[in-house]
């Protein structure tokens, strides 16, 4: 195994899942509207969804979108719209109130897990994390070692933006401010589709 091949990959891994995307957008807001625990099993299914989509793709599911590149598109701008109808919820989305009839709440475990196969960030990492680090090791324990170091990198980094949107919530204490933030946050996760555009 190459030391430092692996330390490169950490570093790249580090900065991939900690810095603003969908998914860190999306649990941060959630943190802030419904608490941290509501929104575990939202964290759950991104790190557990992405872990498993980095294996599967490693392990040879992505040769199915070498070989029909349209399925790459399909999925692009799926996830576009999809991440457009969030940052709507996300925007509308104020505290919830007791006594409420709370049909929509935080993600669910599926719904996270689902969405990483059309989130964009998402396969910018996976592809990176495949093509340029897949050498860390001998196939197939490279792959085992990369999704154990996602699904760990995962778990901290959606936990530490949920526990910052949980922070937020003595301060922010009026709807208005929810709200406020909450169409900040909808701006944010809009302003992540900028890669699919330019590559457009």
């Amino acid at each position: 195994m190459s030391q430092s091949l692996l330390f490169a990959f950490i570093l790249f891994a580090i900065v991939m899942f900690f810095t603003p995307g969908p998914n860190n957008i999306m649990v941060l807001s959630s943190g802030l509207t419904y608490g941290f625990r509501r929104t575990l099993p939202h964290i759950a299914g991104i790190t557990i969804g992405f872990a498993f989509m980095v294996g599967a793709v490693g392990l040879g599911f992505g040769t199915i979108f070498i070989a029909y590149p349209v399925l790459q598109t399909i999925l692009k701008y799926a996830g576009a719209a999809y991440l457009i109808y969030l940052a709507v919820v996300i925007a509308m989305s104020g505290p919830p109130t007791p006594g409420e009839d709370d049909n929509r709440g935080p993600m669910t475990f599926w719904g996270a897990a689902v969405f990483q196969w059309i989130n964009v960030k998402g396969w910018v990492m996976v592809i990176g994390t495949i093509t340029a680090y897949a050498a860390i090791a001998r196939f197939p324990l490279n792959i085992a070692i990369q999704t154990l170091l996602c699904l760990f990198l995962g778990v901290l980094s959606t936990m530490t933006w949920t526990l910052f949107g949980s922070a937020l919530r003595p301060v922010l204490k009026s709807e208005r401010a929810v709200r406020a933030f909450n169409v900040a946050m909808a701006l944010l996760l809009l302003a992540s589709l900028y890669p699919v555009f330019m590559d457009a």
